[in-house]
């Protein structure tokens, strides 16, 4: 292959937990989703992979789809008997569906896995990833605003987004935008670009708006188009912001406050299986008439 530097960004999966169609529902998305004569395509989970030469690749957030991107995406393909392009795998939150993957990626194979102590708290404190061999895959805590670097020539730091803890360590109501390490975005920087994946969000504050201003690409949480869709369709009881999503619409909605944002790719991802953006009509019009996109598995972005 030949050799570039481009910053290459692979969109993996652009799907929410639960990928599109999710096993269990039946919506109308998913339903066109089983269709193979629907131009609606079935979506894994939140994933991106990250490359500046094509041949080493840093995978964020390990998806439970990890084995089926890795199938479609032969840049991620092994090249030899016992080999993988993935050196690094890095977290932004403890999500089953950020992290179930590293189960996937046990197979004694060298990479790296970062993460906050709060996330690295979670794989160590469940004795499952212990399939993950310590002699082969190394953990690096990172801390808040730490530069360190995923794969040569690329820096990259985390920061704190406002969130929640994952679901699985909810007990009763839990506090909501909070920031800290259990939720967080990646900033990366290479050859003076500039791009963030921010795949959970609470809400837009003014230093987060600041950060963002000016960057070559965001890949950001799309989940919902409305706060109460889950509640609208019948497929949940949670609004968008109780599991720790901003809405795209709306007041103190995602697409206003990056419509105002000078940035030059503005990317959704991570979106729910009931988000009606998934096909043409008017609400994908909106999003696409301020001016953002709308993510899919396999979509490239070179910058």
């Amino acid at each position: 292959m030949k050799k570039t530097s481009d910053l290459r960004i692979i969109v993996l999966g652009a799907a929410a937990g639960g990928g599109l169609p999710q096993w269990n529902c039946g919506c109308a998305n998913c339903s066109a989703a089983r269709d193979t004569a629907s131009p609606l395509k079935p979506q894994t989970q939140s994933s991106l992979a990250v490359s500046l030469d094509g041949e080493a690749w840093a995978v964020f957030n390990a998806s439970p789809d990890i084995r089926q991107q890795i199938q479609a995406n032969p840049q991620l393909q092994p090249r030899r008997l016992r080999h993988t392009p993935i050196k690094s795998v890095v977290l932004t939150n403890g999500d089953i569906d950020h992290l179930a993957g590293l189960l996937v990626l046990r197979e004694k194979q060298a990479f790296t896995v970062f993460a906050t102590a709060a996330v690295d708290r979670i794989i160590a404190g469940n004795a499952i990833f212990g399939v993950l061999d310590p002699e082969f895959v190394a953990r690096k805590s990172i801390a808040i605003e730490q530069a360190f670097s995923p794969l040569p020539g690329l820096e990259a730091r985390v920061f704190a987004v406002p969130g929640k803890v994952p679901l699985f360590l909810e007990d009763g109501e839990p506090d909501l935008n909070v920031e800290g390490e259990d939720t967080v975005g990646i900033e990366l920087r290479a050859g003076g670009r500039r791009v963030y994946y921010i795949p959970g969000c609470g809400m837009m504050n003014d230093a987060l708006a600041a950060r963002l201003e000016g960057a070559d690409a965001l890949f950001f949480d799309g989940t919902l188009f409305s706060d109460d869709e889950m509640i609208a369709t019948g497929t949940g009881r949670k609004t968008g912001r109780r599991m720790g999503h901003m809405p795209i619409a709306g007041e103190g909605g995602s697409l206003d406050a990056l419509a105002r944002l000078n940035i030059r790719r503005k990317i959704y991802v991570h979106i729910n299986n009931t988000n009606p953006i998934w096909r043409p009509g008017a609400e994908r019009e909106r999003v696409e008439g301020r001016g953002l996109e709308v993510g899919f598995d396999g979509m490239e972005v070179r910058l």
